[in-house]
């Protein structure tokens, strides 16, 4: 017996709190962030550090991921923005790419750490698992806005799309996957991987190559979320830009997890896993 027909797309992409008017897309970032610094806080903890510390990275690292994210977006997708070229500041509807906000976040990250004397590669590993979250949480807003779906399919997941949204080549189509919930549901596979799996079968992972192991991980689920997705976007050679971004990220990144592992103490203290999401009774925002 099918448990669905169908996923329907919310009917406005901004949440209604009485008089004020909040875009959706940009309450789900803020609700990423949150978690993740939550998270990070826990696991930052663990390692000895003050949870304060991740509060105060977070003033730097999430505008800088948020301008990295958006720079990406409209580099690789310049052709949207010519002769409009303000629109470039309207985050709220949607285009950040994930690539240019992972980078300069870490890259403003290892600055502001290395300026406080913090140990940078032990805030990587506890930082790892905390963005894939925040990006599960986030792509929550592509829902909102109708976006970053499929192709046409008569799964009982499949997602309704107004027909003004639909792709030209598919105005005739009612569901198409819903992409945006397979890289949720991926996110949070790669959040627990890394939380409870890897330190176990990876335990002497050179410290700080966790990072590389999430980036790893995304670039195998996104690779294969990318080449079902129906929006127009920018080709090499016949391929979405996004494919080989994720295919040279991704094995960069296995690159680094390789040349890693044995060696030195674990990347994951004895107590890999902290209490907060131990606890089965936790209230973990990230599900």
């Amino acid at each position: 017996m099918l448990i669905l027909a169908s996923i329907p797309s919310p009917s406005s992409n901004a949440i209604h709190i009485g008089p004020l008017q909040l875009r959706a897309y940009g309450v789900m970032i803020a609700l990423g962030v949150l978690a993740a610094v939550w998270l990070t806080q826990r696991r930052w903890e663990q390692r000895g550090g003050e949870p304060d510390d991740i509060a105060r990275l977070a003033m730097w690292t999430v505008p800088a991921g948020v301008i990295g994210a958006r720079l990406y977006h409209v580099i690789t997708d310049n052709q949207k923005f010519r002769g409009h070229w303000f629109d470039v500041v309207k985050i709220w509807e949607g285009g950040l790419g994930i690539w240019g906000g992972v980078a300069l976040g870490i890259v403003v990250g290892v600055w502001y750490a290395r300026r406080q004397g913090w140990d940078v590669a032990g805030l990587m590993d506890a930082a790892a698992p905390a963005i894939p979250l925040a990006q599960a949480i986030g792509r929550v807003g592509n829902w909102f806005n109708q976006e970053l779906f499929g192709r046409p399919t008569n799964l009982p997941w499949g997602l309704e799309i107004d027909v003004a949204n639909r792709p030209p080549q598919y105005v005739d189509s009612a569901t198409f996957h819903p992409t945006f919930l397979y890289e949720v549901l991926w996110n949070l596979l790669v959040v627990a991987l890394i939380i409870w799996v890897v330190p176990r079968l990876l335990p002497h992972l050179k410290p700080g190559r966790l990072m590389a192991v999430y980036v790893f991980l995304y670039c195998v689920g996104r690779l294969w979320i990318e080449l079902m997705r129906s929006d127009e976007a920018n080709r090499i050679l016949g391929l979405r830009v996004n494919v080989w971004t994720s295919t040279i990220v991704g094995l960069s990144a296995l690159a680094v997890v390789i040349a890693g592992r044995g060696g030195g103490r674990s990347a994951e203290p004895e107590q890999a896993v902290p209490p907060a999401m131990a606890s089965p009774g936790s209230d973990s925002s990230g599900g």
